[in-house]
C-alpha cells in the first residue's frame, strides 16, 4: 500500500457572490516555487467560473482574486465554467474545462500566454447527439465495446430524448499532455464510463467530421475502462499525466457504486511513454477515498476528485476537490507510488 499523508483543506467558499457556495476540483501549474491555481467556483444556484489563487511551495497561500479568472461569457458555457485543468505546452498555456450550458457538459479551451489576456476556442469534443453517437459507435459493429457505453442513449430512448438534436453527447475531464508526443497534442477525456485519448496536429482538425470517424473508431481509442469495484460506476482522468522514467503517471478518480450512494475515490495507473494508449498498470485499490469529515460531508456526499499536482523533492503533492465544497492536498512518495505499480501485473 502506498502511505498517504492527508494535509487538510487548502481552499475554501468565501463571501464572494461568486464562490459563496463552493471552492473545488483545481487546476495546477508548477513553475518552480510558485503554484498557479485555477479552480471551480461556485455561487448560490450552481453557477461556476474558474477563480484563480497562488501558492508559494506547496501550501501557503500569498495572492488570491476576488473576483473570476474566467467567467461565462458564451451560450455554451452559461451555466457553468467547470474543473479546469492546465499545462503549458511551448509558450502557450493551455486550460481545457467543462462548458455546461444547463443541459450539455461538454470539453472547452481556452488559452493565455500571461494570464491576462485570454481567448477562448469553443467546445472541443463531439458535437453530436445520442441518435449519433450510437449510429456511430455500432456503425462498425461494438461488440468489443464495454455495454456502459451505450447507456444514455438507453436511457434517453425509454424518455424519449434520444433524438434530441440539442442533447449532446456528454464528454468531461478534459486532460492535455503536458507535451507533444511525437509531434502531436495528446488529449484524455471521458466519455463514459471510461477514459480515452486522441491525438492531433492542430486544435482546428477537431471538427464534427473529425469527431464522427473518431467515434466509428470509438474502442480502438480507449485508455482505461472501470475495472475493479472501486471503479465499477466509472472514471475521470485527474490532472495532466505526470512523465517519469517508468511512464506516464495518470492519478484519476473513480466511483464505486454502494447501497447508500455513490463514492469517489483516488485512484493511479501508469501508461508507456511513447504510446500512452497503452497501460501498464494500474492499482487495484485506492490511493485514498473519503475518510475525513470533509470529504464525506458538503454538497455532494462522500467524494475525492483530485484535478492537479505538484512536485517537490520526491513530495507528490495531490491538489483535490472535497464533497464540491472545499479543496484539500494530500502527500505521498512518488518513487513508492512507482514501485507499488510496477508490482502489477
Amino acid at each position: 500500500m502506498v502511505k498517504i499523508e492527508k494535509l487538510g483543506i487548502l481552499l475554501s467558499p468565501t463571501e464572494n457572490e461568486f464562490e459563496n457556495n463552493g471552492v473545488f476540483n483545481p487546476g495546477i501549474y508548477q513553475d518552480g516555487n510558485l503554484l498557479h491555481i485555477l479552480y471551480r467556483a461556485v455561487q448560490e444556484g450552481n453557477f461556476s467560473t474558474i477563480g484563480y489563487a497562488k501558492c508559494e511551495g506547496p501550501l501557503k497561500i500569498v495572492e488570491r482574486w476576488d473576483k473570476p479568472l474566467l467567467s461565462r461569457e458564451f451560450e455554451y458555457e452559461k451555466h457553468g465554467v467547470e474543473d479546469p485543468r492546465i499545462v503549458k505546452i511551448e509558450d502557450t498555456f493551455y486550460i481545457t474545462y467543462t462548458a455546461y450550458d444547463g443541459i450539455n457538459a461538454m470539453g472547452a479551451l481556452a488559452t493565455t500566454k500571461d494570464f491576462i489576456h485570454f481567448k477562448k476556442h469553443g467546445v472541443i469534443t463531439p458535437p453530436v447527439n445520442y441518435q449519433e453517437y450510437e449510429e456511430l459507435v455500432t456503425s462498425n459493429g461494438s461488440k468489443n465495446l464495454n455495454p456502459k457505453y451505450h447507456h444514455y442513449y438507453n436511457l434517453f430512448a425509454q424518455i424519449g430524448l434520444v433524438e434530441d438534436e440539442f442533447r449532446l453527447l456528454r464528454d468531461k475531464d478534459i486532460v492535455l499532455f503536458p507535451r507533444k508526443i511525437k509531434g502531436k497534442f495528446v488529449m484524455l477525456h471521458r466519455i463514459w464510463p471510461g477514459i480515452q485519448i486522441v491525438e492531433f496536429d492542430d486544435w482546428k482538425e477537431l471538427t464534427k467530421d473529425f469527431w464522427k470517424d473518431y467515434l466509428r473508431k470509438l474502442v480502438e481509442y480507449i485508455v482505461l475502462d472501470p475495472k475493479d469495484i472501486f471503479e465499477v460506476n466509472y472514471i475521470g482522468a485527474g490532472g495532466p499525466p505526470i512523465e517519469t522514467e517508468h511512464g506516464w503517471l495518470l492519478i484519476y478518480h473513480g466511483v464505486q457504486e454502494t447501497t447508500t450512494g455513490k463514492i469517489y475515490h483516488a485512484k493511479a495507473a501508469l501508461l508507456q511513454l511513447d504510446n500512452p494508449k497503452i497501460e501498464i498498470a494500474r492499482l487495484p485499490y485506492p490511493l485514498f477515498s473519503p475518510t475525513k469529515l470533509w470529504e464525506i460531508e458538503g454538497e455532494v456526499r462522500n467524494i475525492v476528485f483530485p484535478t492537479g499536482h505538484s512536485q517537490f523533492g520526491n513530495d507528490l503533492y495531490i491538489y483535490y476537490g472535497v464533497a464540491d465544497k472545499h479543496i484539500a492536498v494530500a502527500k505521498l512518495d512518488i518513487n513508492e507510488i512507482l514501485q507499488e505499480l510496477k508490482k502489477q501485473p
